[in-house]
């Protein structure tokens, strides 16, 4: 598994905001436990927001959505972008100016959805991975708001490819690569396929209904415990 494939994988066992041990996560992945204090390291400085150290286990503090009611997401896509391309930028100070503006945008999201103070990060995910599933946005975006199902090709990190009808349910952005929460029919199971790994993308004419154990909700309840009361 490459290692941008395996920081995506080790979001994902993070996601449920429980305390993971190092062990137990390297396992899972199957690596050493000094790849996973490694690849650990590389969230938390690109800004995720994991915490814990070695010895002890990481647990991820706070979900990482940007929700379109404070920035919509052609507005994020191209601010992206442009950020993107210019954080390659030879010129220093053109540089400098778009971490700059990635922390004003940072500083004036809502308390519940800022990023932390380090801002999103530039280190993941290289920035071709990202732009590969750009030409998917739009369609994903008018699927969602329709709720129609879509046909997909998705290839998986060792490369087979897979056709399947999903309903997509939300978007979400994990510095560098976004993703899309689905109800998969193949698995029957919600599923979360990253955007750029999407090889081809068709928008059926057959619309869903919320059915009880196949929303968003019922998502976000199986990866976001609620507090206790």
């Amino acid at each position: 598994m490459r290692r941008t494939d395996r920081l995506f994988e080790l979001i994902q066992l993070l996601r449920d905001g429980r305390l993971h041990r190092g062990k137990d996560l390297a396992e899972e992945l199957g690596v050493s436990v000094r790849t996973l204090y490694r690849d650990m390291d590389t969230l938390i400085a690109s800004g995720i927001p994991v915490e814990g150290e070695r010895g002890l286990g990481y647990m991820m503090t706070a979900p990482i959505t940007l929700p379109p009611l404070n920035l919509t997401l052609t507005e994020l896509e191209a601010l992206h972008l442009g950020l993107a391309v210019v954080s390659k930028a030879a010129d220093k100070e053109l540089q400098k100016a778009a971490q700059t503006l990635s922390d004003k945008v940072d500083a004036v999201l809502p308390e519940d959805r800022a990023a932390p103070s380090s801002g999103w990060g530039f280190a993941v995910y290289p920035f071709a991975e990202a732009a590969r599933g750009f030409v998917h946005m739009a369609p994903l975006r008018a699927a969602i708001r329709s709720r129609r199902k879509i046909d997909i090709v998705y290839a998986s990190p060792d490369g087979d490819e897979t056709k399947r009808t999903v309903r997509p349910l939300q978007m979400e952005y994990w510095g560098r690569v976004w993703t899309v929460t689905s109800w998969c029919e193949l698995r029957n199971d919600f599923r979360v396929f990253r955007v750029d790994r999407i090889q081809t993308l068709d928008i059926s004419f057959e619309t869903f209904e919320e059915e009880p154990g196949k929303t968003l909700a019922d998502y976000l309840n199986r990866v976001e415990p609620s507090e206790a009361k």
